[in-house]
């Protein structure tokens, strides 16, 4: 079996790995960059209006023949391990008889993506995995695991082909709400690892400002408990751990969470596989429309979820009467200044930054010290620390670890010696040898 890193050897987000043997050729993941080639964040509108053969040459999308749309298709499936675009955001440029699959919750948050998000992947035809049971591919059997992520529903891989077991990480953590498979991953571990392709976004970073996600739920009832005008909860909707600790917090200090259509949309969905996720119309939740929003459901055919939610509509005049109760959530786009504008006497509300400190810019700082708006923060990585990747090497105990999804891969050695293997992106090895 042979391996290469197409993207990601270097770098988080992107991710793309290609295993093949002599008759069969798989894809981990096929990601959108993070990062570009001068390591500033990746603008996605350089996609726009481009040929698939441009961005190879842009070294955009990785040269893999028989991958893409108008070509002779030479890859066999492609396995996508969570939901996030740095993962599986250029499905939309391959070929459409190739099989995808992902988790359930990978498959809706994807669609729902496909709706909502500018720069989504498009809609995907996807199998759903059945976790922790074989698929068959040619030579290669996939088994997946569900792990503990930001991302719901995410997933590891052992494949398997050629006498070879490779364990590919995906990303993971042990300090979520789901910290319980990462303990039963340390506790029985798949075995005979010949190689482990592992995460290391958290090498070098520290950005874990709260221990796990009780410790975020704590800090947001800290901080709602010592209000006295409206707080924003900057969050993505899809990191639906964070969505479950801030909603504990507000009902611990009785304030009212409000979230967006687009939130509304993704509980609604995922109730499906979790009955326990807090929904639009349970105690002190409310749901604020948006045009773009609400026109987004209109043209993805659900113009009557529109009727369902305004149950419990909240407007913004009833957002003013009870502002110093208010907990909602917002992002920095070219909406907040606009709500902003609305909430009268603003001065001294705050913004609880739930998010990597790397998506705050200079200018948005700016902008809150001049609207008298403080930033306080409330956040856990979604990648495991560093005790947490020593202790998952020590229990798969591979042959080889092979560096993954991080700007620190050089940092391996340091922890884990002579079985760390380096490759760089493009180069492909043979695993065994």
């Amino acid at each position: 079996m042979n391996l290469i890193i197409h993207r990601g050897a270097k770098e988080i987000g992107g991710s793309c790995v290609g295993l093949r043997t002599e008759d069969t050729r798989i894809l981990i993941d096929f990601g959108m960059p993070l990062v570009d080639e001068n390591g500033e964040r990746f603008n996605a509108d350089v996609l726009r209006d481009k040929t698939i053969e441009e961005l190879k040459d842009l070294k955009i999308l990785p040269s893999i023949d028989g991958l893409y749309k108008d070509e002779k298709r030479q890859i066999d499936a492609i396995f996508i391990s969570h939901s996030h675009l740095d993962h599986y955001g250029f499905l939309n440029y391959v070929h459409p008889d190739i099989p995808i699959y992902m988790s359930e919750g990978a498959k809706i948050l994807a669609d729902i993506s496909d709706i909502f998000v500018p720069h989504s992947a498009g809609k995907i035809k996807a199998e759903v995995l059945d976790k922790r049971k074989k698929v068959v591919v040619g030579d290669f059997s996939v088994t997946s695991y569900l792990v503990d992520h930001s991302a719901f529903d995410a997933l590891a891989f052992l494949v398997e082909a050629d006498g070879k077991r490779i364990f590919y990480s995906g990303d993971f953590r042990g300090h979520g709400r789901k910290s319980v498979l990462f303990d039963r991953m340390i506790k029985d571990p798949p075995v005979d690892i010949d190689c482990l392709l592992m995460e290391g976004s958290m090498l070098g970073r520290g950005d874990k400002i709260c221990t796990n996600e009780d410790g975020v739920q704590a800090r947001i009832e800290e901080i709602l408990k010592d209000i006295d005008n409206i707080t924003f909860l900057f969050a993505s909707s899809q990191n639906i751990d964070r969505l479950v600790s801030a909603y504990k917090a507000c009902l611990k200090t009785g304030s009212i969470f409000v979230i967006d259509l687009y939130t509304a949309f993704i509980l609604d969905r995922l109730k499906e596989i979790s009955s326990k996720l807090p929904q639009f119309d349970w105690k002190n939740m409310r749901v604020k429309f948006t045009k773009y929003h609400a026109d987004r459901l209109v043209d993805a055919g659900h113009k009557e979820l529109l009727y369902k939610y305004n149950e419990r509509k909240i407007d913004i005049d009833e957002i003013i009467e009870k502002k110093n109760r208010i907990l909602m959530l917002a992002r920095d786009n070219s909406i907040f200044p606009r709500i902003l504008d609305k909430v009268q006497e603003h001065q001294g509300a705050k913004i609880i930054y739930s998010m990597w400190e790397g998506y705050l810019t200079d200018k948005f700082r700016h902008y809150c010290m001049e609207e008298g708006i403080e930033l306080v923060y409330a956040h856990t990585s979604g990648h495991a620390v560093l005790e947490d990747l020593k202790a998952f090497v020590r229990a798969i105990n591979p042959a080889t670890l092979i560096p993954i999804h991080t700007f620190n891969p050089e940092e391996y050695a340091k922890y884990w010696g002579d079985r760390v293997v380096r490759i760089k992106d493009g180069q492909e090895i043979t695993v065994g040898e």
